[in-house]
């Protein structure tokens, strides 16, 4: 609302630094200790408000080192995190921006639907939350509508590459957020609606859908529907990954940030024409404003952070954690580059994995020897480093390690990913 507010006062009156809205830089450095502060003075407030009405966590005693003294602490703190990112978000984005609108949406859709399975485990005291149909069908419905935004919006295109010719040569003047004045490959191209995608560490990197489709007259068709499909497994993917992550103070939101920062300089060097045509890769006009939006992100999941570091004072709950994943897979899929998923979110990864190696295993195990045998202590996997030896397939460490060192390595790996995601710009 700042940034259209500004924009219309400098029609008519020249409000002394009202052009600072115009910079992506300016409103996502603003927009990110706006997120913190929000987050650090509302989060204090929510949290006793959460203690207030008891809205506690109820524990199952698992085994894990210092699991019970967690229980009653206050949860859906997502609120904190929503409420942290939208209050910036509709201040100081660009509201007529059709990726914006996307990031917004997606946010409240996942946040609702968290929210829903907080409220049956806390008001209605079933454990099991809301069903875990009900869940899919939310996160598929809403990679459903990505996809057909995607598809059907004329205002999300990417800017076809085109002979190397300067701005001069081509007379067309782009309208960019940096002036550069770098021959560029992308200033006589235009403006296409496709399938297309970035692969990691191929020089010759974007993937087209349709490639995957039968070839024919109607390829490009077949191809935004395998599109469409990608954006619902991406989306559920990622939401029920970061879902999984959240089982240890401060470890999704602490990964989640390294994620965040990472995606923010991706949105960026994609939105600006000069970037894109040096790293060769996909430039997306009027993208920018994903990277203020991703800036804001990461702000208020720092503010969290502040409450739910170890030991927390306050959980995120199902609020937090499936609107989370949700907003990286969205944004994944907006700046192409969806198919980095497996290595930027590799920690998602590899929890979801350990979970589904673990439940095959031990059906597979009980069906053939009459008793179910695990391969780790358990899972996810950040909880088999929080228990004792106990007998399965990969007993080490045999000792139990401290939940603060796990959460701090399992961060520090996260960070070494994100180190090398962005290196896969260069690594080609």
């Amino acid at each position: 609302m700042l940034y259209h507010l500004f924009n219309y006062l400098h029609q008519f009156i020249n409000i002394p630094g009202g052009r600072l809205f115009n910079y992506l830089t300016f409103r996502a450095a603003f927009g990110s200790i706006l997120a913190l502060t929000i987050g650090l003075f509302l989060g204090k407030y929510i949290i006793k408000k959460l203690q207030k009405l008891q809205i506690g966590e109820e524990i199952r005693n698992l085994g894990l080192e210092g699991q019970i003294q967690k229980k009653g602490t206050p949860t859906m703190g997502g609120i904190i995190i929503l409420l942290s990112i939208l209050i910036p978000t509709l201040l100081l984005a660009d509201l007529t921006n059709i990726y914006t609108q996307l990031m917004i949406f997606s946010t409240i859709w996942l946040g609702i639907l968290g929210y829903a399975d907080d409220y049956i485990k806390v008001f209605k005291k079933d454990k099991e939350g809301l069903k875990g149909i009900f869940k899919i069908i939310g996160q598929v419905g809403l990679g459903l509508i990505v996809g057909f935004t995607v598809y059907f919006s004329d205002h999300v295109v990417v800017r076809e590459k085109a002979v190397a010719a300067t701005a001069i040569e081509t007379g067309v003047k782009e309208k960019t957020h940096n002036a550069g004045g770098a021959n560029s490959i992308y200033l006589g191209g235009k403006n296409i609606k496709c399938t297309k995608t970035t692969i990691p560490f191929f020089k010759n990197n974007e993937f087209d859908y349709k490639m995957l489709a039968p070839a024919g007259e109607h390829q490009q068709e077949w191809g935004w529907a395998i599109f469409i499909l990608a954006c619902i497994f991406i989306i559920t993917a990622v939401s029920n990954g970061a879902n999984l992550t959240d089982g240890m103070d401060g470890m999704l939101s602490g990964i989640s940030i390294v994620i965040g920062a990472t995606l923010g300089v991706l949105a960026y060097l994609s939105s600006n024409i000069v970037y894109a045509d040096y790293l060769n890769i996909m430039y997306i006009p009027n993208s920018g404003d994903l990277f203020v939006f991703m800036s804001i992100f990461v702000g208020a999941l720092i503010g969290f952070l502040w409450y739910n570091t170890y030991p927390a004072q306050v959980f995120m709950g199902d609020t937090g954690s499936l609107a989370i994943g949700g907003i990286i897979g969205v944004f994944c899929i907006l700046i192409r580059k969806e198919l980095l998923v497996p290595v930027l979110c590799g920690i998602f990864f590899v929890e979801s994995l350990s979970v589904i190696m673990q439940t095959f295993y031990f059906k597979y195990t009980k069906r053939k020897y009459g008793q179910g045998r695990r391969i780790f202590k358990m899972s996810p996997l950040h909880h088999h480093f929080q228990k004792e030896g106990i007998p399965a397939l990969i007993t080490k460490p045999l000792q139990a390690l401290p939940e603060a060192k796990i959460v701090t390595r399992f961060i520090i790996i996260s960070i070494i990913v994100a180190i090398f995601s962005i290196v896969t710009l260069k690594l080609r």
